[in-house]
């Protein structure tokens, strides 16, 4: 082997896969340790802190508008008769309107980290975008290729990677990675101690227990007394019971104080919000202070760049890359317009457009505008500090008055 085939041999063997074929498991290759119960969707779902951290990162982005913008060279404008918006502004598929279809595609992308949507074309140009389910869909490289593989009630279809929108967050070369899947041990400790304390309160919280006598029962007798004081360990009755002859009852499992059970289950909410990035207190854990800042405000600027901005990063790139033809890629952009969750206070901003104006930066109908309110006569010159005369007449002398 020459120098020249020594040195690309490692690396070969490291990008060689993107001329190769394989698949890529969204989940780990392998878990440290087997999961206190089994865990799918559904169950991870009937955690009240999984359902709360999806729902909040879901519905928040789906209730954001998605803005199409034309570049040019004197800034951008945004644009209505595009096919994306128009879509948007209508309906995504003959199922879901826009706030449905990014709901359901955002939880898919929180919870598996992928979301796929299958394209229909009419004429060159997408008409329609259909989720598909991402446990459905198995994403393979074949001859250098993408192609997803869809198995629905036992039928199996093979698309072209053309022919579906696939995004992914946490992604590997061609699939993203599955928080539900590697956090499946997390979320397992969660629903184990879920169905613990069901079973504890199902049978009124009450303890098993050993029944103790001082002489020895025949078999008869031991089922007799099993029968009448079942409602010691068993059920809701709250009768007082009378034990005779010396018996004795000793419990003998842990009451969920016994197990910090309440306290188990707190560090649960915790450690489900670390993993889906979402800050503790907004899913209603109050215990305790947060890092991210003691105002709403502050919690909401870090939760938008450090949890939802790369979705939402990963959605617009994915759009432009993936559904947008080449000439489209060139002169458009998209963007979620999140202005309206980072609102400030009505005092923050209206001092923030005395600064601007005064300052020449905006104009007095930009600021009325970002109020939705309407122009008034003369606004639309910037202005600067001082007599709050337009820009154009600054450095001006003042015209000469008559005497007379």
């Amino acid at each position: 082997m020459n120098f020249w085939q020594t040195m690309w041999s490692p690396i070969r063997s490291v990008f060689g896969r993107q001329q190769g074929s394989g698949t890529q498991d969204p989940g780990p290759g392998s878990y440290a340790s087997p999961s206190a119960v089994l865990v799918t969707e559904d169950t991870a779902r009937q955690l009240s802190a999984v359902w709360a951290c999806v729902r909040l990162i879901s519905q928040t982005v789906a209730s954001l508008p998605i803005v199409v913008y034309r570049k040019g060279p004197n800034g951008r404008e945004v644009v209505t008769d595009h096919w994306f918006p128009q879509m948007m502004a209508s309906r995504p598929n003959s199922y879901q309107t826009r706030y449905e279809f990014w709901e359901q595609q955002i939880a898919n992308l929180a919870m598996h980290g992928n979301l796929y949507a299958q394209k229909t074309e009419l004429g060159g140009v997408i008409r329609a975008l259909l989720p598909l389910n991402p446990l459905q869909v198995e994403t393979k490289l074949v001859a250098g290729k993408v192609v997803h593989i869809l198995t629905t009630d036992g039928k199996v279809t093979v698309f072209a990677a053309e022919s579906v929108w696939h995004a992914r967050m946490n992604g590997d070369l061609i699939v993203g990675r599955s928080p539900l899947q590697f956090g499946r041990n997390i979320l397992g400790i969660a629903q184990a101690a879920e169905q613990v304390v069901s079973k504890i309160y199902s049978n009124g919280g009450k303890p098993s227990g050993v029944l103790t006598l001082d002489k020895l029962l025949t078999p008869e007798q031991r089922r007799m007394l099993s029968s009448n004081y079942s409602a010691l360990t068993v059920g809701a009755d709250d009768r007082l019971m009378v034990l005779e002859m010396g018996m004795k009852f000793d419990p003998v499992s842990m009451s969920p104080q016994d197990m910090e059970l309440l306290s188990a289950r707190k560090l649960q909410i915790d450690e489900i919000a670390r993993w889906f990035g979402v800050p503790s207190v907004l899913i209603n854990q109050n215990e305790g202070s947060t890092t991210l800042g003691s105002s709403t405000a502050e919690i909401i600027n870090s939760f938008y760049k450090l949890n939802l901005r790369p979705y939402l990063e990963a959605i617009e790139n994915s759009i432009v890359v993936n559904l947008f033809s080449e000439p489209d890629r060139e002169e458009y952009e998209v963007e979620f317009d999140f202005e309206g969750l980072l609102r400030a206070s009505e005092k923050d901003r209206y001092e923030g457009y005395r600064v601007g104006i005064t300052s020449a930066v905006l104009t007095p109908n930009e600021a009325r505008a970002r109020e939705y309110l309407p122009p008034l006569p003369g606004g639309d010159v910037l202005m600067i500090q001082g007599a709050m005369m337009p820009i154009t007449d600054a450095g001006r002398s003042p015209e000469p008055q008559p005497v007379g």
